[in-house]
């Protein structure tokens, strides 16, 4: 069995933290994977085990995603799309695939309709056509208008076999931020959340007893990383914990070493690590933005947390996500426009008094998202104790 898996990032590392995650899940199953990006791969992940294809790259110019940019920092035009279109038909026509899977689209991403929409018009007009698949986070960003919403189900009931929705139903289900849920509410399938495979690194001697703080690629955390500098300075004197400021990769040299030069031996200040799961596993407090990737390594640690969700530009994912952690006692958010480092270190101390957790959220979605599509296209494999759990809370959805 072979799979293919289109994702396209454009600002964050969410969406190809979550494919890599996914598609080394379904190489475990024994399915081939073809993993065609549209964007640079972060240094932090591995990509052995994948045949990568390297479409021709482009990222969003700012989070207004109004402007869209080549790998020389052009903006995209007529010529770049037919190049881009042609790539992507001659990476999936290369070979036979029995599984075409898509990030996001076509709950997102609609700028690039016209590549998705030859994609998946290609795959259907094979003489033993792939099963379809959509692989989506558990939020949605709200859209202004809801015709395009109506039109992300339209396009999911005409093209899609399967709808992979990597949340909990007990935390947050899909109709929550997608109003037209029900109309392909017999494609979707409840995976848990996705969990990448740095989980699997050695445990970290670094972390013991600190508060971490992290923007994932960094690309929007430039406010969270400067409260972070001065917000121990306004912790309670019987609050002794040392400080751990981690800067994502996308943040330039220029920047990160402007920020190194407030490094104490009580605020370490480094460059975003590949262990960073194992770091929050020991550590005593997580303060973050609320991106996926981000609050599933939060949920798996066990730790309290401090959330600053991205809000800029009618941005309403990671709000949501940081408003439902808060109210299963997980969290304590800080509304970006208030923040500064006495609201940060106010928050801080709130979540250090947090009471342990109650709340047991599947984490593994990945490999139950490899399960169920061995399972769609008959291959024999084992339904595992979470697995089951997960299926349990689909079919009560259901019903």
């Amino acid at each position: 069995m072979k799979a293919f898996i289109h994702v396209q990032h454009l600002l964050g590392s969410g969406h190809i933290v979550r494919a890599m995650a996914l598609a080394k899940a379904l190489v475990r199953q024994g399915i081939a994977v073809t993993l065609a990006t549209g964007n640079r791969i972060p240094d932090t992940l591995n990509c052995d085990g994948l045949s990568v294809v390297r479409l021709p790259a482009v990222r969003a110019a700012s989070a207004k995603f109004d402007v869209l940019l080549d790998e020389h920092n052009v903006p995209i035009d007529e010529a770049w799309w037919e190049k881009r279109i042609t790539a992507t038909l001659s990476a999936f026509s290369s070979e036979h695939f029995d599984l075409l899977i898509t990030e996001t689209y076509p709950f997102g991403r609609r700028m690039f309709a016209a590549e998705m929409t030859r994609l998946l018009e290609c795959a259907g007009s094979k003489l033993s056509p792939p099963w379809v698949v959509c692989s989506v986070r558990d939020i949605l960003v709200r859209k202004d208008e809801l015709w395009k919403e109506e039109w992300m189900a339209s396009q999911a009931s005409a093209f899609y076999d399967r709808i992979l929705v990597h949340s909990d139903p007990q935390l947050i289900t899909f109709d929550e931020s997608f109003p037209f849920s029900n109309r392909v509410s017999s494609h979707i399938r409840y995976t848990g959340y996705i969990s990448d495979d740095r989980t699997t690194s050695a445990p970290s001697i670094d972390g013991a007893g600190e508060i971490i703080v992290s923007c994932g690629g960094g690309a929007v955390g430039s406010a969270l990383l400067r409260a972070a500098l001065s917000a121990p300075n306004h912790m309670s004197p019987n609050i002794s914990h040392r400080w751990r400021v981690l800067v994502g990769q996308d943040v330039p040299d220029a920047e990160f070493h402007q920020l190194f030069r407030h490094s104490s031996s009580e605020l370490i200040i480094e460059r975003a690590r590949k262990d960073f799961p194992a770091l929050l596993k020991n550590a005593k407090l997580s303060i973050s933005q609320a991106g996926y990737n981000t609050v599933v390594d939060i949920l798996r640690a066990g730790i309290p947390s401090v959330l600053v969700p991205f809000a800029q530009e009618a941005e309403t994912e990671q709000t949501q996500r940081a408003l439902s952690l808060m109210k299963h006692h997980r969290a304590v958010a800080v509304p970006e426009k208030v923040l500064s480092p006495n609201t940060l270190a106010q928050a801080a101390q709130k979540a250090l008094s947090l009471p342990a957790p109650d709340l047991h959220v599947a984490l593994n979605g990945a490999e139950i998202s490899a399960q169920v599509l061995a399972a769609d296209l008959g291959m024999e494999t084992p339904m595992d104790h979470a697995l089951g759990i997960i299926w349990e809370r689909n079919v009560s959805r259901d019903l």
